[in-house]
């Protein structure tokens, strides 16, 4: 979800692991030579999901890394699928409140430009959640987790799994 730290939290892991950082927002912003928020408003969000899912495909081979996706990525069966397929879905769940706090004074949201955007962001997270919740692995933000905290909670959520992290 927007604000969950995906990008720093991301960032920070890969730099941890010694493996490369992904993301496919950066990708999307790159190869339209626009903002998000740009393509939101000429093409519609139904355009930017499609090139969403060509970019995840592109991204998603290759060498092992971290790969950040935007919010509603994960809301595609198609890329549910892709995901679960090339690697490991890593939910990163924070409640509404921290999201709000991360968000609120951000303008580079296009799905929060609303009368009351605080209303659409709860709106969001409902029905997103159900979708979220089908990732293999979740690790729970919290308000007080620094980067450097979550990335070490992140770690221990991703050793559970050994075909994932090894515990060397």
């Amino acid at each position: 979800m927007m604000g969950s730290g995906k990008t720093a939290v991301g960032t920070a892991l890969a730099k941890r692991l010694g493996v490369p950082f992904l993301d496919s927002d950066a990708a999307i912003v790159q190869a339209a030579n626009m903002s998000i928020a740009e393509i939101f408003e000429r093409d519609g969000e139904a355009f930017f999901r499609a090139r969403e899912s060509e970019v995840l495909s592109r991204l998603l081979v290759g060498q092992v890394g971290i790969l950040s996706t935007g919010g509603g990525a994960y809301l595609s069966a198609a890329n549910r699928e892709l995901i679960h397929t090339k690697g490991v879905a890593l939910w990163l769940k924070a409640d509404t409140d921290l999201l709000w706090n991360r968000v609120r004074h951000k303008t580079t949201r296009p799905l929060l430009r609303t009368a009351d955007p605080r209303a659409t962001l709860e709106e969001l997270v409902a029905k997103r959640e159900p979708s979220y919740a089908l990732a293999e692995l979740t690790a729970q933000a919290r308000p007080e987790y620094s980067i450097a905290e979550m990335v070490e909670e992140v770690v221990k959520v991703l050793a559970t799994r050994e075909d994932v992290l090894s515990r060397d």
